[in-house]
């Protein structure tokens, strides 16, 4: 598929031949690139509905998006850092923060540019709908102050829960989608600057998660 991971797409069976129609059953399990071990999971069997009004019919389980899940996992790609230097519309500071919550303010008196960074604690768990999936992704959020050496210095981490759906849909012929953030929740894991609350922060954080990873992911 790319760098990160390989699929295996070798029949599971010999193709079934019907006056109309030829049915393969593939594989379709997603490995870490270099390394084809993957979910101990098996697929479960499904059918196509029947229909014969196109040439071709294609079908995938929630087996193939939970192997793909587990794959990019491993591969560290659900790993984001949030900085100045990547996103060209992120300019937060220290000083932003403080004025929110008073504890950062008081531990850095100098105003220095922020980074985040988000890491997948969990594999995220992929579950097929009627029209749509959701992906449940648990995680973590660690906020660094970046000082003028370029050394960070790690301000609090949180704990990140969130819920997406995505509609695929065909439209002028491409197949797209459209991602909607159903639930993003914050917990306190870890701070440098003393206890505050975290609601405090759950604004700002939504907004900046919202404007600036949530779009990438969509336009990939």
């Amino acid at each position: 598929i790319d760098d990160l991971a390989n699929v295996d797409y070798s029949l599971n069976s010999f193709p079934a031949v019907f006056q109309p129609f030829i049915d393969l059953d593939l594989k379709g399990t997603v490995y870490p690139s270099g390394n084809h071990t993957g979910l101990s999971c098996v697929a479960a069997p499904f059918v196509i509905p029947d229909q014969s009004d196109s040439m071709l019919y294609l079908a995938f389980s929630e087996h193939f998006f939970q192997t793909s899940s587990f794959a990019y996992y491993t591969a560290g790609a659900f790993n984001i850092t949030i900085a100045e230097e990547t996103c060209s519309y992120f300019n937060i500071s220290t000083e932003i923060f403080g004025s929110i919550i008073p504890e950062v303010g008081e531990y850095s008196v100098t105003p220095y540019p922020v980074m985040l960074k988000l890491m997948a604690t969990e594999i995220p768990i992929i579950s097929l709908q009627q029209d749509s999936f959701t992906v449940e992704i648990q995680g973590s959020m660690e906020v660094f102050a970046v000082l003028p050496d370029s050394t960070t210095q790690s301000l609090f981490t949180m704990n990140v829960a969130a819920n997406t759906s995505i509609s695929p849909n065909i439209f002028d012929h491409k197949l797209m989608g459209s991602l909607c953030l159903n639930r993003l929740q914050f917990s306190l894991a870890h701070s440098n600057v003393g206890f505050f609350e975290i609601s405090l922060l759950e604004n700002i954080l939504s907004y900046i998660l919202q404007t600036e990873v949530i779009p990438s992911a969509n336009g990939k």
